[in-house]
């Protein structure tokens, strides 16, 4: 019933079977198998209808094909056709297994049944196999369609198309209609009904004919015995006995002979048997011959006369003619019983028959049982080699989509992170373009400042020139008062003396360069210094200048780069010379030199928190250092930070009705690197000691993990939050304590607010923290602060060897600073060696301390 029927298209080249499937390959596998196994070697042809999705998956969620932009959607189609070929291709490999032609049809419609009844009309379709319902609707006795789809198609479609319905492998329904035979189909069920009636009428008719056949045939002594007796019987009775002839037996099913009277059971089984295999013989074969069959029909007569004690009957039956029967007269009790025994024989010949057509049905039962287990046992070695190779690809599929899960999973993480990197791109970008807007205006007004300041320094320069008139027309006059003192604050040295201490500006004496100018290492006076000389096309220039001798001049703190003397001549600024360089090329491990230690770098962020409370708590006026930064801090011989560049400082004053209520700061146009400078000072101009501090953090989270500036706070932030700050630290620095790591962590992002009132208080919040960690890694502080400034005296105000504050101080050879009169005896007595390291001195010459008696002047005045 499985294979197609139904007329030939003899203009057909090359007849083809439709098989419908969906994108369920393992649910519509089952129906393409039965497809091929009923084809009958004819070319199998896909045929699907794609159905395009209506909800799109993006980020994580749907949203209508509407709702997007139609290049996303052309994206996600296209993705979709090619995982529709994908499909096909996978059933086009299991026809390719099963060894059968094929090929795919597809078409893309909004509705499936719609896109199947199209193409079964435009493409003139005569045989189609589709699913009859879903796999979960099936079960065995099903006998009508459980599909909408299928419900669909069998009605829509061309009524010259003959289509299977299955569902798991099993026929369903059968739905054809030819319009010329007016003929419509009928369930598969209907025609299953009887399916051994035709073979059970073909015995019937095969027996009755052989019955009449053999019948002619059967001539046997026990039926002329038969009829010579009833003859004989019938003269002397004066009655007819007859025999039934073939034709009595009309309407029988059976091939068996058929006598006028009935035996009992009892004798049927005598003279026939209980065993039906000889009518089984006799009527499936029809091999049986008649004589054979006579033989056997009278030895049954001979034992049911044995058995009925009648051997003289036997004998006469056996010998003699009918006459002689006759003449001896017959006893009528004997043919009665004959007559008894041959109706019981034709009732055991009927029962047998039945029995006979019984065991063939059980018989054609049992072949077909076992025909079909062995198609059930050969389809199920078939479909378990297919499932070990589906289960093959199936791994194998597993084992590719495994990678590809990853690569998606870590591909999402990215675009998430991407997603969150460009939101907040975006709001720095819009924030970026409202400062841009505000700079650009603030560099018109620049112009305008840069142009009014090149009118005052022309002026300045000016002045200058009448003043080094002034003060040579000074120099050569006597002091009208001798008696009266005025403090001379710093060295002045000549340009020769420049020239010749850095060997005519030699480029091998070059050790920096600045916005200033460039730095260069010499000898004055027997003391290695550092010079600093002004570039002619530097933005900075006299009021730089001026500013940094003022500043500089009047200060003296450990941690505050010393400041020597100056050249006004050549504008040259002279400081101590801090063989170490700069803290920008430690940090990045310049000419190779080896990276500083965790130790030292909490030390060196104590000592700068140190300078800015000594600038910030400096009266009448605070100063607030405005450009704090890696390379403007310098390290000594032994490590200890110097502050430098001092050029663009401010002087700020106090404005407020209480101690509690003052506000210090200076309006101005921003200057300085621009990821160290303090946001707010960027956006308003208003320059506050809280910038230094936003530098300071800046500058404590590059200690901590090595890396560049810009950018650094939010890096720093986002991994404290991951709790991932331990693989941001600088693994030149050594072991970090993580905790003391993670405190500087979070006291540097509270110095970086952006709002600078949520900035901490260098002495009450930062220096509490940084002092006793310097003190605990093995860190000394000269420098004490108390709530009102200093409270004792500054170590370097005191002489080495008197151990008093010193009033004349002199630097000699060692770089030591003792009071004159001090170091003058030590010499006089005749020490060569210093008196702090017992090294031989390279000479005896002093150079007065200007600076630091300034200092001590002042400390002492305010004290």
């Amino acid at each position: 019933m499985g294979e197609f029927v139904g007329e030939p298209n003899p203009e057909a080249v090359e007849e083809k079977i439709y098989v419908a499937v969906s994108k369920d390959v393992k649910g519509c596998k089952l129906n393409l198998i039965w497809a091929i196994q009923n084809s009958g070697g004819k070319k199998i042809c896909i045929l699907h209808v794609h159905e395009p999705a209506t909800m799109i998956p993006l980020m994580g969620t749907k949203f209508p094909a509407s709702a997007l932009k139609d290049q996303e959607v052309e994206a996600y189609r296209e993705t979709e056709r090619q995982n529709m070929h994908k499909i096909l291709n996978e059933y086009l490999l299991i026809c390719q297994r099963m060894g059968v032609r094929a090929e795919k049809l597809h078409i893309e419609r909004d509705c499936i049944e719609k896109g199947i009844v199209e193409l079964v009309s435009e493409y003139d379709i005569r045989k189609l196999v589709m699913g009859a319902a879903s796999d979960k609707s099936y079960f065995r006795k099903m006998m009508d369609l459980g599909s909408k789809k299928a419900i669909y198609v069998r009605e829509q479609a061309s009524a010259s198309c003959h289509i299977q319905f299955i569902c798991k492998g099993h026929h369903i329904y059968t739905s054809s209609l030819d319009k010329s035979k007016g003929e419509a189909a009928s369930p598969v069920c209907l025609r299953k009904s009887q399916p051994n009636a035709g073979r059970v009428h073909f015995l019937r008719s095969q027996s009755i004919e052989l019955g009449r056949n053999q019948w002619a045939r059967l001539t046997n002594p026990a039926q002329d015995l038969f009829r010579r007796v009833r003859s004989g019987n019938a003269r002397d009775e004066g009655s007819m006995a007859t025999v039934s002839s073939p034709d009595d037996t009309e309407g029988l099913s059976t091939p068996h002979i058929r006598l006028g009277t009935e035996v009992s059971s009892d004798e049927s089984e005598g003279l026939f048997g209980r065993s039906s295999s000889v009518f089984s013989t006799f009527s499936d074969s029809g091999a049986v011959e008649a004589g054979s069959t006579s033989d056997l029909i009278t030895a049954r007569f001979e034992n049911v006369l044995n058995l009925n004690g009648h051997s003289s009957v036997k004998g006469d039956l056996s010998h003699s003619s009918p006459p002689s029967v006759l003449d001896g007269g017959m006893d009528y009790t004997l043919y009665d019983k004959l007559e008894q025994a041959t109706g019981e024989a034709d009732d055991a010949r009927q029962d047998a028959c039945q029995e006979t057509i019984r065991r063939g049905k059980a018989e054609k039962d049992a072949l077909d049982a076992i025909r079909r287990a062995k198609a059930s046992e050969i389809s199920y070695k078939e479909e378990l080699k297919l499932r070990k190779e589906v289960e093959e690809a199936l791994a194998k599929t597993r084992e590719e989509l495994g990678p590809m899960k990853i690569q998606r999973d870590k591909v999402h993480e990215e675009l998430r992170l991407a997603l969150d990197q460009k939101s907040s791109l975006e709001s720095q970008i819009s924030s970026s373009e409202l400062m841009a807007k505000e700079l650009e205006q603030k560099i018109i007004s620049a112009v305008g400042l840069l142009q009014s300041y090149k009118k005052e320094r022309d002026e300045l320069e000016m002045q200058r020139d009448n003043a080094l008139r002034e003060a040579e027309e000074l120099r050569e006059k006597p002091a009208e008062a001798p008696g009266i003192h005025v403090p001379q604050f710093f060295l002045e040295f000549s340009f020769p003396e420049i020239e010749e201490a850095t060997n005519n500006f030699n480029p091998s004496r070059r050790i920096g360069e600045g916005g200033y100018g460039s730095i260069y290492k010499g000898v004055l006076r027997h003391t290695e210094v550092a010079i600093k000389m002004l570039n002619l096309n530097s933005l900075q220039g006299p009021s730089e200048f001026q500013k940094e001798v003022d500043i500089l001049s009047k200060l003296r703190h450990p941690n505050v780069i010393t400041f020597i003397g100056a050249c006004p001549e050549s504008w040259a600024l002279v400081y101590e010379y801090l063989p170490n360089g700069s803290l920008e090329d430690r940090l990045s491990c310049k000419d190779n030199t080896p990276p500083l230690s965790w130790q030292t770098r909490i030390h060196i962020a104590a000592e700068q928190c140190s300078a800015l409370i000594f600038l910030h708590s400096s009266k009448p006026h605070s100063i607030v250092h405005g450009d704090l930064k890696p390379s403007n801090i310098l390290l000594d011989a032994n490590l200890v930070s110097k502050l430098s560049d001092f050029g663009i400082s401010r002087l700020l004053s106090r404005h407020g009705s209480s101690s509690n209520n003052t506000t210090e700061c200076w309006r101005t146009d921003p200057k300085g690197t621009f990821v160290y400078m303090d946001p707010e000072f960027l956006a308003s101009g208003e320059l506050t000691p809280k910038s230094d501090i936003y530098s300071l953090g800046i500058i404590l989270l590059r200690l901590l993990t090595g890396r560049p500036a810009l950018g650094i706070r939010q890096e720093v932030k986002s991994a404290l939050d991951a709790g991932k700050l331990k693989s941001l630290l600088d693994p030149l620095a050594g072991d970090w304590p993580f905790v003391q790591a993670e405190q500087l962590c979070h006291l540097a992002l509270r110095c970086c607010e952006m709002n600078r009132k949520s900035r901490p208080d260098l002495y009450s919040d930062v220096w509490r923290i940084l002092e006793p960690m310097s003190a605990s890694s093995g860190g000394t502080n000269v420098f004490r602060v108390g709530s009102g400034g200093l409270y004792q005296t500054p170590s370097y105000f005191i002489c080495p060897i008197f151990q008093e504050v010193m009033q004349d101080p002199h630097v000699a050879a060692d770089g030591f600073t003792y009071e004159a009169e001090a170091i003058r005896g030590w010499l006089d007595s005749g020490h060569e060696a210093s008196p702090m390291t017992n090294d031989k001195l390279a000479h005896c010459n002093l150079v007065p301390n200007l600076a630091l008696r300034s200092a001590i002047h002042d400390w002492l005045q305010n004290r």
